[in-house]
């Protein structure tokens, strides 16, 4: 393989497992903006792709299956705020209960509504999000490593990946250019400030985990009905956290969140290119190494070992209205 084939290749695999990372991160940067810590992120994909494949395999249609899966994930995020927010519960135990509740739902439900191991059925091409061709990409490929790239990095690619990069300055203006993104701000940093000022701190925080609900919507559509053809059991593995770490090592900012979730999603490239090869003076290292190197990473980061990321000072604390 030509040297120009191999990195075209890994910039695109990059970009397509760096999206559900993209998005996760968005969400859980609205939600820990606002002062609740959101370790939920991961069942919340998880649920939504499982609901979306569903949605599609019934319907027929990859939209109705995106609404599906944004649906069922802001049902996840209405009864972390309600948890977290209404009842001041603890917030991790929330969000960790969270999980294990997709986890086991997920692969109960498949079982009982289609008897194949906690799978959905394959998805035929119209139920899910394909790829889209950009006009002279077939010809572009001819020339060179600029011609490949816009015809297969920049073309070729599925909606939602467009959707996911367009995201990003759209959540920077939301955040640090609407009034709504400096309450937001306000309210993760000091809560009472905020109340004081007449803004209902509550309602402010529902707002801002179902924005986090709507993003996660998308990463689980996104895993179940445009990188696959189907919900498989777990197919989430752990992305939930890592894009909780590229959050923290990213500082709460959105364009470094997307920044950080290429680096995942590079490592995640290259440890599938990475299988089954050699390195010099090592010879063939084990595939689980390579599999291993995004949550060696995710460890890193919160170990804190690259900088220190400070939270928002009210993060995880409930608020009590001050009579």
């Amino acid at each position: 393989m030509h040297t120009v084939d191999i990195i075209v290749g890994m910039l695109g695999s990059t970009i397509r497992l760096s999206i559900p990372l993209i998005f996760t991160a968005l969400a859980g940067l609205f939600s820990e903006r606002s002062g609740i810590f959101d370790i939920g992120l991961e069942g919340k994909m998880l649920a939504s792709a499982f609901a979306s494949a569903v949605v599609a395999y019934y319907t027929g249609s990859p939209w109705l299956g995106l609404l599906g899966g944004i649906g069922v994930s802001i049902i996840f995020s209405l009864v972390h705020g309600y948890a977290s927010i209404t009842a001041r519960g603890n917030q991790i135990v929330s969000g960790v209960a969270l999980n294990f509740v997709a986890a086991g739902l997920t692969v109960v439900l498949g079982n009982a509504w289609f008897r194949q191991g906690g799978r959905t059925p394959q998805l035929a091409n119209s139920a899910r999000f394909t790829e889209i061709e950009f006009p002279g990409a077939d010809a572009a490929r001819e020339m060179g490593f600029f011609g490949k790239f816009y015809a297969e990095v920049i073309s070729g690619q599925n909606i939602l990946v467009y959707l996911a990069f367009i995201t990003v300055p759209i959540v920077w203006w939301v955040v640090y250019k609407t009034r709504f993104g400096l309450r937001l701000r306000a309210v993760g940093e000091n809560p009472g400030a905020v109340d004081t000022a007449g803004i209902s701190v509550i309602w402010l925080r529902y707002r801002a985990i179902i924005i986090a609900g709507f993003l996660c919507g998308f990463s689980g559509t996104y895993l179940a009905i445009a990188q696959s053809a189907s919900f498989i059991n777990n197919m989430s593995a752990g992305k939930g956290y890592i894009a909780l770490a590229a959050l923290i090592f990213a500082k709460w900012k959105p364009i470094p969140v997307m920044f950080a979730c290429l680096l995942f999603g590079f490592l995640d490239a290259f440890s599938n290119f990475m299988q089954g090869k050699s390195m010099p003076l090592v010879g063939e290292v084990p595939v689980q190494f390579f599999q291993a190197l995004p949550y060696i990473l995710t460890c890193v980061l919160l170990a804190g070992f690259i900088g220190t990321a400070r939270p928002p000072k009210a993060g995880g604390i409930p608020y009590t209205k001050e009579r």
